[in-house]
């Protein structure tokens, strides 16, 4: 039976147990630039974290390093009980986090529906569990309200309806954490609150989000605590509202 746009595609239950992130003194320097200066930062179970801050303060490193592409100079990061610094990131992906990028990274030359499966053979490619795969790929499409390009071209594709394709394809992973990086970037409003609402039904099913943004205002819509980064160091961490109101961050987010 066709999914609806609305509802969920079965998963592995296991796969939907929230599991505690920790980042601990992490720190990594690229040439003569600090990118990160003794970072720590933990995510709760069950939270929504969203990071944010200027241009260049480290926020995206961050997610780089919890994703496996860099490696950091020193410090550890720790997911559901076990460090994942420096491992690879199909390593990093198999132990349950997936992530998106600022720049959506999609095989332009093939249809939205095959950059699915590359996603979902990446964790099952077992004889036999093609039609299984098939019908989550489908299943992800209609959830996002995408379905109807299935056979497009990712190359055809606007760059909201990109960025929601690789939301979508890192859903093939059955990720327990999601890394989303700048999702709103460029992103059509209707685009955005239709990504914000499915963020929430995803986290209702036991998935936890860090989200990087820019854009501010949305970020407060949805996240359950803020951290703040500049110039590579943790400058406020906290609720939303405090944070907001911090003076540095006022200074370094702001400019005033």
């Amino acid at each position: 039976m066709p999914a609806q746009s609305n509802a969920l595609p079965d998963a592995d239950p296991s796969s939907a147990n929230p599991a505690v992130l920790t980042a601990d003194d992490v720190s990594i320097a690229f040439g003569g630039n600090q990118a990160l200066k003794n970072i720590s930062v933990t995510q709760a179970e069950g939270e929504i974290l969203g990071l944010i801050g200027p241009n260049g303060s480290g926020k995206s490193t961050l997610l780089n390093v919890i994703g496996g592409l860099y490696s950091p100079d020193n410090g550890r990061v720790v997911f559901a009980g076990s460090e994942v610094q420096g491992l690879p990131p199909h390593r990093v992906a198999a132990k349950g986090i997936a992530r998106t990028f600022q720049a959506p990274r999609v095989f332009l030359h093939m249809t939205a529906l095959e950059n699915m499966l590359v996603g979902g053979f990446a964790v099952n490619a077992q004889a036999g569990s093609h039609r299984a795969l098939l019908d989550r790929a489908r299943a992800l499409l209609a959830f996002l309200e995408i379905d109807r390009l299935a056979d497009e071209r990712a190359a055809s594709l606007s760059g909201g309806q990109r960025m929601l394709l690789q939301f979508a394809r890192a859903l093939m992973l059955e990720p327990k954490l999601m890394l989303l990086d700048e999702p709103f970037g460029g992103v059509h409003p209707n685009l955005i609150e239709r990504m914000l609402e499915r963020v929430r039904d995803l986290h209702d099913t036991g998935i936890d989000f860090i989200i990087v943004s820019h854009e501010l205002p949305t970020l407060l819509g949805v996240a359950d605590r803020l951290v703040v980064f500049a110039s590579g160091e943790k400058i406020a961490d906290g609720p939303p509202d405090s944070v907001c109101n911090d003076d540095a961050v006022i200074e370094a987010y702001l400019g005033v």
